[in-house]
């Protein structure tokens, strides 16, 4: 009789057991499934390239651009390189005691685009650009010289053969195509002007309210 009732009681628990199991893994089965379903019904984000691309932002690390006029070939932007990549060839001048450069190079299948070289460059004469497409079928070609990163790079917004997208992430809610959308209709978020003046507000809202306080203090 005992060994009956203890055959019972486990095989009740491992019943136990497994449907606790079932439900825990019809759980994650449904967590999983809602976050499908949640991407289902979105917008689509993807770009018809190279028809359309997106307008990179200001602070968008792309392709250097060099200016060969304003190098001194003082190598700052070699020693602040993670991996020493800019390559300044000079030579020194014995008459005028001064350096001439000869050449300057960046092979950007090795740059990491860090930025370190503008920021530190005492002459300005490194900058980033918008310019992403830097596929090439020889390694070697990405290896540009001063007459390669001087050149100016085309944007995304003069050139007559591409449609620039804007705010692609900011569009009105439930839209599903960006092009011939209203301005004023409302978007699902903010742009970072919004924002901006939205932190303003609150800040003169709350200076305002802080010398409110003040004066009521002084009253009293």
């Amino acid at each position: 009789m005992v060994d009956t009732l203890s055959q019972m009681l486990n095989f009740l628990n491992k019943v136990s057991e497994y449907t606790r199991e079932a439900i825990s893994a019809g759980n994650y089965l449904l967590q999983g499934l809602s976050v499908t379903f949640d991407h289902m019904r979105r917008r689509p984000v993807t770009v018809q390239y190279p028809y359309e691309k997106l307008i990179p932002s200001e602070r968008y690390r792309g392709r250097i651009h060099y200016e060969f006029d304003k190098c001194i070939a003082c190598e700052v932007c070699v020693r602040v390189c993670p991996i020493n990549l800019p390559v300044v060839d000079w030579v020194m001048n014995k008459e005028t005691k001064k350096k001439e450069l000869r050449n300057y190079s960046i092979d950007f299948g090795v740059c990491i685009f860090c930025g370190n070289c503008v920021e530190y460059c005492p002459t300005n004469c490194l900058s980033m650009t918008e310019e992403y497409e830097l596929a090439t079928f020889d390694r070697h070609s990405l290896n540009y010289d001063n007459v390669a990163l001087g050149r100016l790079p085309t944007s995304v917004t003069t050139d007559p053969s591409v449609q620039p997208l804007r705010e692609l992430a900011y569009l009105p809610k439930g839209a599903m195509d960006p092009h011939e959308i209203n301005p004023a209709e409302a978007r699902a978020g903010k742009l970072t002007s919004e924002i901006v003046d939205w932190m303003k507000n609150n800040s003169n809202q709350n200076s305002t309210k802080n010398k409110t306080k003040d004066s009521d203090k002084q009253g009293d």
